[in-house]
């Protein structure tokens, strides 16, 4: 058992360092030139070819064909909601920074899925977590210490509507998830977290395809570099970062502590993105106010970590609406 919770918690790490390159090749690419919008409008091109490559060893497509084909307008509006509204802001405000206050401000995602239960479901999981709630609150006030501390006490425009885009962003994505698993709960679909995934990159592509069209003659076809770099975030977050995660989970769904590791380990991401921007892109270590908000958040997740894996365990469905906050 404890080998294999710590084999768990080891997969969910290197899931963290490959979730955190989205925010060091994003912020990469936008410092070296590139445009942001094929940051985002690429990633998720290259990401279906690449998940289409995985499919075949994670059961293949299942019951995701009929799935598609009975209910497409679910599938376009809440991958557009969970895809689209969430990676067009937050790849926007890789502009307003470096890696580590991006990668830290996003954390406010562990907040949005509790506020958002009691609007999406109508039976018990309705109730609002207000334990939950109360370390969002920690997380939400190290993230305004991080912008604090980054804007040296003076938050101009640009700094809040960079803090504005990642939590439109923050809140998208579970709700595009939660409401797309809400779905298939009340369909009676049973799909694996790949094919859930493929189908929702599968249904953003029209939209992705028509704002490639819009950017391609409005700032020019993208460069090699940003082709490279956006395919570099497809294949760490987009592919491998979502099977290992989903994996660790797997592996320790019935052992409360160590799903409470696994899920914690989403803190590394900021310890990662702070080191890694260091080390390649030049960026200044986070002091002060940014530091004392960085502790916050690296407790705040290690605490939610320790509430959401206990209440988790043994709960299919909490553990699905877990992984699915964590996907892509």
């Amino acid at each position: 058992m404890r080998s294999n919770a710590l084999a768990a918690v080891g997969l969910a790490l290197c899931a963290a360092l490959f979730f955190t390159l989205t925010y060091v090749l994003n912020r990469s690419l936008v410092t070296g030139g590139g445009h942001w919008q094929w940051a985002v409008i690429l990633r998720y091109l290259i990401t279906l070819p690449l998940l289409a490559l995985v499919l075949p060893i994670q059961g293949g497509m299942g019951q995701l064909p009929r799935e598609l084909r009975r209910h497409p307008r679910a599938w376009l509006l809440w991958s557009g909601i969970g895809f689209v509204l969430f990676g067009i802001p937050l790849t926007w405000a890789a502009s307003s920074g470096p890696s580590w206050l991006i990668a830290g401000s996003f954390q406010m995602t562990v907040l949005a899925g509790p506020l958002l239960a009691p609007l999406i479901y109508h039976d018990e999981r309705r109730q609002l977590a207000w334990r939950s709630v109360a370390i969002g609150v920690l997380i939400v006030g190290g993230v305004f210490a991080l912008q604090w501390g980054h804007a040296q006490g003076q938050l101009h425009l640009s700094d809040w509507l960079a803090i504005g885009a990642v939590v439109v962003s923050a809140f998208a994505y579970p709700l595009g998830n939660r409401m797309l698993l809400l779905h298939l709960e009340h369909d009676e679909a049973r799909l694996s977290a790949v094919q859930r995934v493929f189908g929702m990159t599968l249904c953003s592509w029209p939209l992705w395809l028509v704002f490639a069209v819009v950017a391609w003659f409005t700032i020019g076809p993208p460069s090699w570099r940003e082709a490279l770099l956006a395919g570099g975030v497809a294949l760490s977050s987009g592919t491998i970062a979502t099977v290992l995660f989903f994996r660790a989970t797997d592996m320790v769904r019935r052992e409360p502590t160590a799903l409470a590791a696994v899920e914690a380990m989403q803190a590394a991401e900021l310890l990662f993105a702070t080191l890694l921007g260091v080390m390649f892109l030049g960026e200044a270590w986070p002091q002060g106010y940014s530091a004392f908000g960085a502790l916050a958040i690296v407790v705040g997740i290690a605490l939610f970590g320790w509430v959401s894996g206990r209440d988790a365990a043994g709960h299919d469905e909490s553990l699905r609406q877990l992984r699915g906050d964590r996907s892509a």
